[in-house]
C-alpha cells in the first residue's frame, strides 16, 4: 500500500520543483516536442518513481525503461497536457531514440486510490524505485557518446534490484538523466557513484545544447 501524499510532503516537492522550473522558457525553439511523466509516490514516507518496461510489440527500443510518455499533438495546451495524456494511454517514449525533440519532463504527485491499467500493446509492466537509488546505486557503470557541438558527454547507466520480483532493470539514458536529476534536486544531495556532478552545469549545459540544436531559420 502506498501512503497519501501528506500537505507537507507535497508542499515540500513543489517547493524544491519550482526553484528550476523552466515554464514556458523553451516553447519558441523549433524542435519537435514530447513530455515524459515522472510519477512521484510517497511510499512509508519515502519518495518513489514509477516507471514502465516498453512492450516487446514495439518496433524502438523493446524492453526498455522509461517514463511515460510521447509526442506533443496539436490538441494538447502545453507540455504537462502532452505527459498526462500519454501517460493515460501508456505509450512510454524512448528519448535516446529522439534526438531532435525538446523533452520536457513533468513532475506528478500521485495519491490513492490507484490502479496500474497497462496498455499491453504499449507496455508490459511498471515498477517502483526509491528515489535515493539514484543517489545511492552501487550497481553502476557510464557510457560516453559525442554530442555535437560540446563534445564527449557521460551517459548513466544503473541497474536497480527488485528484490520482491527477483528481477533487475536497467535503468540508462535520458530515463536516468531525468531520475537521476530528480533526486538530486528533491533530495538535494549528489550521487555518490559521480564526484563530478554538477546540477547548475547540467542544467546549462542543457539550455546550450537546446539553442544549439535548434534548426536555423536561414
Amino acid at each position: 500500500m502506498y501512503k497519501m501524499v501528506s500537505n507537507y510532503d507535497r508542499d515540500k516537492i513543489k517547493n524544491a520543483i519550482k526553484k528550476h522550473d523552466v515554464g514556458s522558457r523553451f516553447t519558441s525553439i523549433p524542435l519537435r516536442k514530447a513530455s515524459v511523466l515522472l510519477p512521484v509516490f510517497i511510499k512509508q514516507g519515502k519518495p518513489y518513481l514509477l516507471l514502465t518496461v516498453r512492450s516487446m510489440k514495439l518496433k524502438t527500443m523493446p524492453g526498455d525503461v522509461c517514463f511515460p510518455g510521447g509526442q506533443q499533438e496539436a490538441t494538447d495546451r502545453d507540455d504537462i497536457e502532452t505527459a498526462l495524456r500519454e501517460a493515460k494511454e501508456e505509450i512510454g517514449l524512448c528519448p535516446e531514440q529522439s534526438p531532435r525533440y525538446l523533452i520536457t519532463p513533468v513532475v506528478a504527485m500521485v495519491q490513492e486510490p490507484f490502479h496500474v491499467c497497462l496498455d499491453p500493446d504499449e507496455v508490459t509492466e511498471v515498477f517502483m524505485v526509491p528515489l535515493d537509488f539514484f543517489i545511492n546505486c552501487e550497481n553502476y557503470t557510464s557510457v560516453y557518446i559525442n554530442l555535437l557541438p560540446f563534445g564527449t558527454r557521460k551517459i548513466h547507466n544503473l541497474h536497480y534490484e527488485d528484490k520482491q520480483k527477483n528481477k533487475t532493470y536497467k535503468i540508462w539514458g535520458l530515463t536516468a538523466h531525468f531520475a537521476v536529476l530528480l533526486a538530486v534536486i528533491l533530495l538535494e544531495q549528489l550521487p555518490l557513484y559521480d564526484s563530478s556532478y554538477d546540477l547548475k552545469s547540467i542544467l546549462m549545459d542543457s539550455e546550450n545544447y537546446l539553442i544549439a540544436s535548434s534548426p536555423s531559420k536561414l
